[in-house]
């Protein structure tokens, strides 16, 4: 079966389980809203994982949410999955001039540029480049999407001593706050140093989430193997002080080195 008649069926499906399923007739797009948002970070940590098959799955499901949101502003003659489907293919041949029009060949960080430049003409001249970005966005994906559309236009420093530097300029207000024991002023900086972080990782071409995930991972499972190592001690990890903590850390530490 080709992918045309594949994805059509996929509609049809939605569409008869949207008219006779008790669930699916309840649905609206607030009840879906939180679903979407947990269905995109189950591809997210697929993707982490990088398990093949579970990111074609997951892409399965959102795929089926944003289908599901088009028949359900078709049912409101707002629009339908074809005309996002259109308004799609029309954003994306507009900002890739430089494929779709005669225009020179652009580098990387030229299309960025360009393309920044492109969505602020969209929105008016009266919008800032910054206001594409949702304000509902987790924090940190926050700064990363703040940083990434401000890189786009050059605004970033020209080498990456200004990014240490900055790092450095931030660490150390923060603590002379911290010495200070000025609470609010601690709580600026920190939120400063923080996001001269995450400026510093876009720099490295790092995600800092995905940094951040991956450091998560390793603490559990070392966390759960140090308790492992307490347990077969006839311990409570309760009774145990931080020197005792440090020990076990470093011999699960010590471990992963030898492998």
């Amino acid at each position: 079966m080709s992918s045309s008649k594949e994805f059509k069926n996929l509609v049809k499906i939605i569409t008869e389980l949207r008219e006779k399923c008790p669930w699916d007739k309840k649905q609206t797009n607030d009840s879906l809203r939180t679903l979407t948002i947990e269905e995109c970070y189950e591809l997210s940590e697929s993707i982490i994982n990088k398990d093949q098959d579970s990111i074609k799955k997951e892409l399965g499901d959102v795929l089926t949410h944003i289908i599901f949101y088009s028949i359900l502003a078709k049912e409101k003659n707002f629009f339908s999955l074809e005309d996002v489907i259109c308004s799609q293919s029309s954003k994306l041949i507009d900002r890739h001039p430089h494929i779709y029009s005669r225009v020179d060949t652009l580098t990387e960080s030229e299309v960025k540029k360009n393309w920044e430049a492109i969505k602020l003409q969209e929105k008016g001249s009266k919008k800032s480049i910054l206001s594409g970005v949702p304000k509902s966005l987790p924090t940190m994906l926050k700064s990363w999407r703040i940083q990434e559309k401000v890189r786009g236009i050059g605004f970033e420093w020209n080498s990456e001593s200004g990014f240490i530097e900055k790092v450095e300029e931030e660490l150390l207000e923060l603590k002379k706050e911290i010495r200070d024991s000025n609470e609010k002023r601690i709580e600026e900086e920190l939120g400063d140093f923080l996001f001269s972080i995450i400026s510093y990782s876009k720099y490295l071409n790092i995600n800092p989430i995905d940094a951040l995930e991956k450091s998560n991972q390793k603490f559990i499972n070392r966390f759960s193997l140090m308790e492992k190592d307490i347990l077969k001690d006839n311990k409570k990890i309760q009774d145990l002080d931080i020197k005792q903590f440090e020990k076990y850390w470093n011999k699960v530490k010590s471990n992963e080195t030898r492998k």
